[in-house]
């Protein structure tokens, strides 16, 4: 790929930066106001040469403030372009089905990707993953409940969950 589009969008949790293939598939994102600090973690085979800067991206700007505005299942249909073999590639899949305001621990993750002994392979997933909120390795912690890391730190990480547990939908009893 030769080009991709950039753009930056202020939220509660500080800048968020998206890069978009043109057809308007999320390849890296992430909250950081430098798509220099997203472009590492794409796959060489999909990394664009140029980046076009754009106000906005279309479908993907709104899902990202329609998200941070409290509606979390606007990143569910944003298409996401990932490379990295099979089951980095299935975990990640996986990811995307864990429901906002839930989160799974590491070893729950490895049993949604279809092998529940590889655990550090999906704890490595989650480390790959380049399109961050679209595929929300937020919602993977320990075992137990501690927060674990996260590629933008522990403290956006805890306000990501907190903001999915106030945002999310109550259900009837």
């Amino acid at each position: 790929m030769t080009t991709a589009h950039v753009s930056t969008v202020d939220t509660h949790l500080g800048p968020f930066t998206a890069v978009v293939a043109p057809d308007g598939a999320v390849l890296a994102s992430g909250w950081t106001a430098d798509p220099d600090d997203l472009l590492p973690q794409v796959s060489p085979s999909l990394r664009p040469a140029d980046l076009t800067a754009r106000r906005d991206l279309g479908e993907v700007t709104r899902a990202v403030r329609a998200y941070h505005r409290g509606d979390l299942a606007a990143i569910d249909g944003v298409p996401v372009r990932q490379r990295a073999g099979g089951f980095t590639e299935q975990a990640w899949t996986a990811l995307r089905a864990v429901p906002a305001g839930r989160t799974v621990s590491y070893a729950e993750y490895a049993g949604l990707a279809g092998r529940p002994a590889a655990v550090r392979a999906a704890a490595s997933a989650c480390a790959k993953n380049a399109a961050t909120l679209f595929v929300p390795c937020h919602r993977v912690v320990r075992t137990g409940g501690a927060t674990g890391n996260f590629r933008w730190g522990v403290e956006t990480k805890r306000r990501l969950l907190a903001h999915e547990a106030r945002a999310r939908p109550q259900l009837s009893s």
